[in-house]
């Protein structure tokens, strides 16, 4: 074969190779090596239920068997250790162990671990003497001699917080439940399920948690900054366990409520009170029977006539009922289409998520070899089209295909948000302020390209509000995004607050955007399923409906004000924290 020949062909055998290269990268683009390794795993050594040494000397607890189970999932061997809290934090740190199986949720350690998505919810309380009468609150541990797990959470928010108290450093929860009984200073800040927990000890009496929590924490697997490839697996096993129901069994074993108490004898004669009083009221209301009889007639006759306005009331009422029914059953079958074509859609789409990164790195990596070939014999083709344009144009070709991909999951997730609404997870303690600004990490690109004149004003010292602060972020999340396409120039500006309202005890979140504004019967239907104004950009009319959804599962609501040309309002409105006796 003639050399000008061989130098013809020779960048197509160049690239056929390189392609066969990476399309088998696809397939192994883990080290298979790496993946056999025993992933090493720590917790504390002392913090039932979560994770523990049994009587045999073997890691038990929930935090140990649900890892254990994403470890089996995910087709993974791991080896966990169990030790003092402070000496795991420190072999995360150096690299002894791979994860932590169990850490709460906080600003302050962002810096040093990545956190999964979380898999419990962690109350940390104040823990005093029954005769201790003075500290009730936060504000009352100044100038206080304070008990805490020396690197735990509790330990990190007293440092973080700079309150002017005594710390005093101990291993475990266990130890500090023993000194705070034993006499010793003047309370200990502990997470209350482990602590209820140790209290069956004999040795831990007279002692309690106070009956508001001091923080509640998001709590997870924690891996080393930067660790985020073995993080994505177990995100993804943790997904697959509540897939398939596990998560809340082994969730219910572990985290269930704790063996009743025995009953004191001040509860005794409460209980005794109880019975004895109706019996007492029985027998007054036979003496008063004689009296309550010449009062029958009068009573009957206000009956009938109560009677007579219920019914009016309830034909009214049973026409409205049998058209919010038609239009549920609507809805009912709406959903359970929208699930279906959602799975449908997903599995595709997830391959084509898969495929499109690969093949722009190998883009990347086969760019260069294209350029030198191009640069020493000139242009020539590639597929239909020359060199020279296709240069250009397949980085942008892969790019929208790529965002397209991401059109389409942000979709298939909406639709199935709206197709599974439930009222699960909404009793948890939320700060509002907080829900905002993880908000608005999220949206922070959106809103530089939106606008230059953005503004946030948080309200200080803002109330929590009850409910699942995940599901309120994506409501925050969707209504800037909404704000964002109302402008028209990045010269209108978006302003955010929060403040209190307190005639009717709620939270509120103000939205306001100088945009083009709505007409009032556009306002009217903004929440329906499925009715939007950017049809023509993408839009599906699925955000504010979902959004609408999850504010009333919140007892919650959504005020929108509106006009042409001037803008938009928006106002979420969601219940103050109270606890639930």
């Amino acid at each position: 074969m003639h050399s000008s020949n061989l130098k013809k062909i020779f960048p197509s055998i160049l690239i056929i190779t390189l392609l066969i290269g990476f399309s088998s990268a696809i397939v192994f683009a883990e080290d298979p090596a790496q993946l056999d390794l025993p992933v090493r795993i720590g917790g504390d050594y002392n913090y039932p239920p979560y994770e523990y040494l049994d009587q045999d000397g073997l890691p038990t607890g929930y935090n140990v068997e649900l890892s254990q189970a994403v470890a089996r999932v995910m087709g993974m061997e791991i080896n966990i250790q169990l030790g003092s809290w402070g000496e795991m934090r420190q072999a995360l740190e150096r690299g002894d162990v791979d994860l932590l199986m169990g850490m709460a949720h906080t600003k302050e350690r962002l810096d040093e671990v990545e956190f999964s998505i979380p898999h419990a919810k962690v109350h940390q309380s104040i823990w005093i003497r029954d005769d201790n009468k003075t500290i009730r609150s936060i504000k009352d541990l100044a100038g206080k001699e304070i008990i805490v797990m020396k690197g735990s959470v509790m330990h990190d928010y007293m440092l973080d917080n700079e309150i002017t108290a005594d710390l005093f450093m101990v291993q475990t929860l266990a130890d500090a439940l023993r000194l705070l009984a034993s006499g010793h200073h003047d309370c200990a800040l502990v997470a209350k399920l482990p602590g209820e927990y140790l209290l069956t000890d004999s040795t831990l009496s007279h002692i309690h948690p106070i009956a508001r929590p001091l923080v509640a924490q998001d709590y997870g697997f924690a891996v080393k900054k930067g660790n985020l490839e073995l993080l994505a697996r177990f995100n993804e096993g943790l997904s697959l366990l509540k897939k398939s129901g596990e998560y809340r069994q082994i969730r219910e074993k572990w985290l269930g409520v704790l063996q009743p108490e025995p009953i004191s004898w001040k509860n005794f004669i409460r209980y005794g009170a109880l019975i004895i009083g109706p019996l007492m009221l029985v027998l007054i209301a036979f003496a008063l029977w004689s009296w309550t009889l010449r009062r029958q007639v009068f009573l009957r006759t206000a009956e009938l006539e109560r009677e007579i306005a219920e019914r009016m009331r309830s034909a009214e009422e049973l026409q409205i009922r049998q058209k919010q029914l038609l239009h549920a059953d609507k809805m009912t079958s709406l959903g359970v289409l929208v699930a279906g074509v959602a799975h449908e859609i997903n599995n595709p789409n997830g391959l084509i998520q898969l495929s499109l990164p690969q093949l722009r790195k190998a883009h990347q990596s086969i760019e260069p070899i294209l350029e030198s070939y191009y640069r020493q014999h000139g242009d020539f083709k590639l597929g239909w089209f020359d060199y020279s344009r296709m240069r250009q144009e397949i980085p942008k070709m892969l790019e929208e295909m790529l965002e397209s991909s991401n059109r389409i999951k942000r979709i298939v997730e909406d639709l199935k948000d709206f197709a599974r609404r439930n009222d699960s997870g909404l009793d948890d303690m939320v700060d509002l302020n907080d829900i905002i600004r993880s908000a608005l990490r999220l949206v922070d690109n959106a809103l530089r390209k939106a606008t230059r004149h953005f503004q946030a004003d948080y309200a200080p010292d803002l109330p929590c509000f009850r409910g699942n602060g995940h599901r309120i972020e994506q409501v925050v999340v969707n209504l800037i995004l909404n704000a964002c396409q109302a402008l028209t120039s990045v010269d209108q500006a978006i302003e955010l607050r929060t403040y209190e309202q307190q005639d009717d005890n709620m939270v509120v979140l103000e939205v306001r955007d100088q945009g083009c504004g709505l007409d009032e019967d556009t306002l009217r239907r903004i929440t329906d399923p499925f009715f939007t104004t950017k049809r023509e950009t993408g839009g599906t009319g699925l955000g504010l409906s979902v959004s609408e959804g999850i504010v009333k599962d919140h007892l919650g609501r959504l005020e929108f004000s509106s006009q042409p040309g001037q803008g938009m309002v928006v106002r979420l409105l969601l219940p103050i924290y109270e606890e639930r006796h």
